[in-house]
């Protein structure tokens, strides 16, 4: 039997994080389910960040499937190609090994110099439960869990009862989120800020729109998370990643012509930032060195 308790005050971050000095900001991106739009996510608040004048650092969890990797990767060829200068994160992928101690060590020597020279590490988790992503929700100052406007996807986060659509029970991802918040607090850091985004949303005011946005808000003041509003089902996400653009480079000039989908599409990524409510940069923070270069990172060799 689960001895998963909630936590006796669901609202464990009310305000904005403070800045610890001399340490990035670790975000992390985490859901065990693949598909919820964690990569494209993680590239859109790290281009968002890079824009306001922060230095972001990117690590990949999932190297073995390496979307997130490809992606940067896309982004520098095509900056290469077109001749531009486009902003582009210090980036390290981490391969998984299947013994525990390496991949600590391995994931910490990424995390280690991310840490001391960014102002934002951005860690995108795949889409399983791996020792990998365990160990990078222990690190997360702010956790974002993007969730496809399913009860499919839901049912990673609660068990609900399909006549009432009341909460039965926290499922798999919430138990292993509370698991590592334990961790984080015998280790003596500060609460995580929890954030569950309803990713791929419909612009129809449907039954089951509505239904999910009930059973979330139950679900946060259960279990002890905010929640925030992602982003909607746009083909135009799919067609930047080859090209490695996301929607804040359009207005640079880059890639597709603007349209007003675009300019709505932007607009949500803009309010997904906002949302995360991320501490503000200091005047001493590292972001006030040189721009971040725009080499294309380098994949780790195979083992």
């Amino acid at each position: 039997m689960s001895d998963f308790r909630p936590a006796a005050n669901p609202s464990i971050v009310q305000t904005q994080a403070a800045r610890t000095p001399g340490r990035a900001h670790v975000l992390v991106i985490g859901n065990e389910k693949g598909g919820s739009g964690k990569s494209t996510t993680a590239m859109h608040i790290a281009v968002a960040l890079l824009s306001d004048g922060a230095r972001v650092a990117t690590i990949d969890l999932d190297a073995r499937q390496g979307t997130f990797t490809r992606y940067i990767e896309n982004r520098a060829a095509y900056a290469r190609r077109k001749g531009l200068d486009l902003p582009m994160p210090l980036h390290a992928a981490v391969q998984a090994s299947g013994d525990s101690a390496d991949e600590k060590a391995r994931f910490e020597a990424a995390l280690e110099p991310a840490v001391t020279t960014a102002d934002f590490v951005i860690v995108d988790t795949p889409g399983s439960d791996t020792h990998l992503s365990r160990l990078a929700h222990t690190w997360a100052d702010t956790l974002l869990t993007p969730l496809n406007d399913s009860f499919i996807d839901l049912d990673l986060l609660a068990r609900i009862d399909p006549e009432t659509l009341k909460i039965v029970r926290p499922s798999v991802y919430a138990e292993a989120v509370w698991k590592q918040r334990q961790v984080r607090a015998v280790q003596g850091a500060r609460p995580v800020d929890w954030i569950v985004m309803r990713n791929r949303l419909s612009s129809l005011a449907a039954r089951n729109k509505r239904d999910m946005g009930a059973v979330i808000e139950a679900l946060a003041k259960r279990i002890g998370f905010r929640t925030a509003r992602g982003l909607s089902e746009r083909v135009i996400y799919r067609e930047l990643f080859l090209n490695g653009l996301t929607l804040l480079d359009l207005k640079r000039g880059s890639g597709p012509s603007m349209t007003m989908s675009h300019v709505a599409a932007r607009q949500e990524v803009r309010d997904l930032v906002t949302a995360l409510n991320l501490p503000p940069l200091s005047p001493a923070a590292p972001s006030a060195g040189p721009a971040t270069p725009t080499a294309t990172p380098s994949r780790p060799a195979a083992e």
